[in-house]
């Protein structure tokens, strides 16, 4: 069966998915595809961050202001898809004080609330902290949920038109003098797409698939492992206030904590190696902030892999040795139109982080509006997700559009 849209978006997480939302708020005729359920790709495979900005505040300006607005709107938008748990930064005894100092500055200049405690504070607030805390800055970090959050914009998107295709893989383009006339799909609804603008939102496979289209799009896939520890009690996110690196990151989950994580480059999205030194590496790292963690066996361990930009990688010298200590301070997020790669109907948006999903499929969805000619502004920043305030409903959600992942596979109710 052949489908005709106005918008065919490519990649089901959290960006490609909040793009589809976007546009059908304005009225535009979207289709979105993703081979194996929504968030089944790195949105589904992150520790699940919500950035206050505070990471980023000694380093990137722009990107320690884009995450706490994005942090105060997914606040206000996400309801249970998202947890405003709160954040500490500690500073160990091995930890530079200047650091500190600095990522206050930076805090404080970006409108990032921080409050400064001692060690003995920092205790009594966390109690699993260790004496090695010297002292903590508190920051409006929060964890979320990405499965309930891409089944919300999923079904967001539909409630106002879209047609969602979880489980539709992409095979081939059709071109035709400059432009993507169709696109054949795997799947069983329907097995050629014929649409006007063709947005590339499938993160770390990015450029796997505008190569279909004869367009390079380079990107360096960087692995990262998560270890899931059954340990309750930890109510804020937990990061150590240090340069980025392995282990530096407690998100808490209720009954279990997330550790996180490594960054080494990886050649393939789909295949590279697990290793057993990583998994042990974040006990390693964490338990120094939390030594209670020493020990404990993981109840889950999964692995995500970042959808890098290579360029921009290559910018900040960052090209992963596999020792896992090489990586960016921040990372923003591209726009790449292929009209001067010979393709004027097709555009891919990659890099980033979860935390600024929505403002990137704003920035692609303006960009697809202006392109078709369609007037209407973005509502995605003030208008609720659905289901949202029932966690309930979120999870029905959930398994309606096979959304659930292992970033949040212990919160998500099953079937």
């Amino acid at each position: 069966m052949t489908h005709h849209t106005s918008v065919l978006i490519i990649g089901g997480g959290a960006t490609g998915v909040g793009t589809a939302r976007d546009l059908a708020l304005r009225g535009v005729d979207v289709t979105l595809i993703d081979r194996d359920g929504l968030a089944s790709g790195t949105s589904g495979r992150s520790h699940g961050l919500l950035h206050s900005g505070a990471r980023y505040a000694e380093t990137d300006p722009d990107g320690a202001s884009e995450c706490i607005r994005e942090n105060e709107i997914l606040k206000s938008i996400g309801g249970h898809a998202v947890a405003d748990t709160g954040g500490v930064f500690v500073q160990l005894t091995d930890d530079d004080p200047a650091y500190f100092e600095a990522k206050l500055e930076g805090c404080r200049e970006h409108g990032i609330d921080a409050e400064v405690v001692d060690g003995d504070t920092a205790r009594e607030r966390v109690p699993a902290l260790g004496e090695a805390v010297e002292r903590a800055m508190i920051v409006p970090d929060g964890v979320v949920y990405p499965s309930r959050l891409v089944a919300a914009n999923a079904a967001s998107a539909a409630e106002h038109g879209a047609t969602i295709l979880p489980h539709t893989p992409l095979e081939s383009f059709t071109l035709e003098d400059g432009r993507i006339t169709a696109v054949s799909v795997g799947g069983e609804e329907v097995d050629t797409i014929e649409p006007d603008y063709v947005v590339n939102a499938s993160g770390a496979w990015a450029g796997q698939c505008a190569a279909l289209a004869d367009v390079d799009v380079e990107m360096q896939p960087t692995k990262g492992v998560m270890v899931g520890v059954e340990y309750s009690g930890i109510d804020p996110v937990i990061n150590r206030c240090r340069p980025p690196a392995d282990g530096d990151i407690i998100i808490p989950h209720g009954e279990q904590v997330i550790l996180g994580t490594t960054s080494i480059a990886v050649d393939d999205p789909d295949t590279y190696e697990r290793a057993q030194y990583e998994i042990d590496r974040m006990f390693e790292e964490c338990s120094a902030m939390v030594p209670d963690l020493d020990g404990r066996s993981p109840a889950r361990t999964y692995w995500g892999v970042r959808p890098l930009y290579a360029p921009d990688e290559a910018t900040r010298n960052t090209t992963d040795s596999a020792a896992g200590d090489e990586r960016g301070i921040s990372r923003g997020f591209f726009l790449l139109e292929h009209a001067d790669d010979g393709v004027e109907n097709f555009t891919s948006v990659v890099g980033g982080k979860l935390t600024t999903y929505r403002l990137m499929a704003e920035v692609t969805a303006d960009h697809v509006a202006d392109h078709l000619g369609v007037g209407a502004p973005s509502r995605t920043a003030s208008e609720r997700l659905p289901g949202v305030d029932d966690p309930a409903e979120l999870d029905a959600l959930v398994a309606q559009y096979d959304a659930r992942s292992p970033a949040d596979e212990d919160v998500v109710a099953g079937e």
